[in-house]
């Protein structure tokens, strides 16, 4: 029987509700038309690749809730595969929708077989890290096909999105070599390509080979997250001129794949100044026309080392409520070392608040539910009701415990015993004896 569909576009586009698009429909409480519709033009993803069996399929759009990534993965220096399924786990309990894969040492084709297999949150890669080690041989001894042959490997595992560094070109070499910016390419994957333009003399092939590409993103239904290597590594070189100039491009490339039924999003930054990041999610909502926009925090300042779990959920949570939809988690470690077990759940819960927040903030549906069931156990000073509530209950029991207060005003907490307001409030209201020493 001849297949009705190969994308979630195609089949929005053919007026087909994919049981995907009605899983995404409950959890987000629209109207499932709501979703096919934003499918079909572009403005919602879902990425669902049918070879990952485990999957548990989530929307991506500005106008639903926002969805967070966790990137993981072994390097050369942290190459415990059992480790980074722990954090694969704890992140998936946390409550993320997306792990990107970001290995580049070993064996990577196992356990990024074993995540489709196993875990029900999206899985995302970058198929130039893996060129490398997938061939063991030296970046510039490499050629275009074999970039192109492990994106298809990558999609045959059952990915659901890949990362591709399609928007820069040797034009971006040059700009990069008259040396206006201050931290030139932070991306790791644009540095590949970059790298491996300049060792070739040749085009990137991402770009230069693009139309094949989406043939086998559309034959897998993987969605093509658009890298932006350009991105600003410092505040001094956000929304610049190579920012912008790549930005148009990723505009062009979403274009294309839309004309193949192929699914987009757009990756943004960064380092961004806070009165910026605003502008930077309107820019990139007109020029590449409501693509779902996954960003990188973006880390608001520069000097916080240890602490850029709290600067990306500063900018993450700006950017989520003037139009982001996806973003990708930032641990404590960042800039520092390989994130562990410890550093992801930090970065997933500052993610996780910042997400929260934009979310109330556009009017998502049922958002402030929580909060308010929040505010009535706070109000009843329901200890129990508050664990249910709380982000991360763990930690709010544990905080309690550990400074516990005096049995004849277990209601309250130690920071103001009998002097609580709210308990005081309410003793009033019911007519009772205020009772503070």
């Amino acid at each position: 029987m001849k297949k009705k569909y190969y994308t979630q576009m195609e089949a929005a586009r053919k007026n087909i509700i994919t049981p995907e698009m009605n899983i995404v429909a409950a959890k987000e409480d629209r109207p499932v038309e709501f979703i096919r519709e934003r499918v079909a033009n572009g403005t919602i993803v879902i990425p669902a690749n049918p070879l990952h069996i485990s999957l548990d399929p989530n929307g991506i759009g500005s106008m639903l809730k926002t969805k967070i990534n966790v990137n993981l993965g072994v390097s050369r220096d942290c190459k415990d595969y059992d480790i980074e399924m722990k954090k694969v786990m704890s992140a998936v309990n946390l409550g993320v929708e997306a792990i990107m894969d970001l290995s580049s040492h070993g064996n990577t084709q196992p356990f990024r077989q074993k995540l489709c297999r196993e875990c029900p949150a999206m899985i995302g890669t970058v198929p130039v890290y893996d060129a490398v080690i997938h061939y063991q041989r030296d970046l510039n001894t490499l050629a275009a096909k074999d970039f192109i042959d492990v994106v298809r490997l990558h999609a045959e595992d059952g990915v659901d999105f890949v990362t591709l560094h399609c928007g820069i070109t040797r034009k971006t070499i040059e700009q990069i070599r008259a040396g206006k910016r201050k931290m030139n390419l932070v991306s790791r994957g644009g540095s590949l390509v970059f790298a491996w333009m300049s060792m070739t003399g040749e085009e990137n092939p991402f770009y230069e080979y693009y139309d094949e590409i989406l043939d086998i993103c559309r034959e897998h239904d993987v969605t093509i997250s658009l890298g932006d290597a350009c991105r600003p590594g410092c505040l001094a070189d956000a929304t610049d001129q190579c920012q912008i100039e790549e930005l148009v491009r990723l505009g062009e490339l979403t274009q294309r794949a839309w004309e193949k039924d192929v699914q987009v999003m757009v990756e943004g930054p960064g380092h961004v100044p806070l009165d910026q990041i605003a502008a930077n999610m309107k820019v990139q909502q007109t020029i590449c026309k409501g693509a779902p926009f996954y960003v990188l925090g973006p880390l608001v300042t520069d000097i916080a080392p240890g602490y850029d779990h709290i600067t990306a959920a500063i900018g993450g949570a700006v950017a989520a409520m003037s139009g982001a939809a996806f973003l990708c988690y930032v641990t404590p470690a960042e800039h520092l070392a390989l994130p562990n077990v410890e550093d992801v759940k930090q970065g997933i819960i500052a993610s996780r608040i910042a997400a929260h927040a934009a979310d109330i903030a556009k009017g998502i549906p049922h958002a402030r539910e929580q909060d308010d069931r929040m505010a009535e156990a706070r109000r009843k000073l329901d200890w129990e009701a508050q664990w249910k509530e709380a982000i991360d209950p763990e930690t709010a029991k544990a905080v309690r415990a550990s400074r516990a207060p005096e049995d004849d005003h277990s209601d309250t907490c130690s920071m103001c015993g009998k002097f609580c307001a709210v308990r005081s409030i309410n003793k009033a209201l019911a007519g009772e004896l205020i009772d503070i020493l």
